[in-house]
């Protein structure tokens, strides 16, 4: 498997008229609302990959999919040496899932890159 984007984030100005557009905008393309969590909304089609969420427009929540946790210790060190600013360090987030291991830094423009597992150990 090759590294891959995961999952997508999308902050939105207003919440209920982005939620209505996204919703209209995908269906064609078998895109529905996977997980709602009443603020923040997944869709896809078999997996959630894009969320949307109310918070500063403009800003954006990138994840790509690694391998192995290694890869995801291996992002956040390389990603912090480069000038990223912790934002969640290595770990499990049993939130998510039972096996979802992921690390969070902020780019130099203030948006959230994510290197996630979903394997377990």
């Amino acid at each position: 498997m090759s590294t891959t984007i995961d999952h997508v984030g999308l902050n939105v100005s207003d919440y209920e008229k982005a939620k209505r557009f996204y919703i209209a905008a995908l269906k064609p393309l078998n895109v529905t609302v996977l997980q709602d969590y009443g603020t923040v909304i997944g869709m896809g089609d078999k997996f959630p990959y894009l969320w949307i969420s109310e918070g500063n427009s403009g800003h954006v929540h990138l994840a790509f999919r690694a391998e192995t946790r290694a890869m995801v210790d291996a992002f956040y060190a390389a990603a912090i040496k480069a000038g990223g600013k912790d934002n969640g360090k290595p770990g499990l987030r049993k939130e998510y899932h039972e096996h979802y291991y992921g690390a969070f830094v902020h780019d130099p423009d203030g948006h959230n890159i994510e290197a996630v597992c979903h394997e377990p150990q």
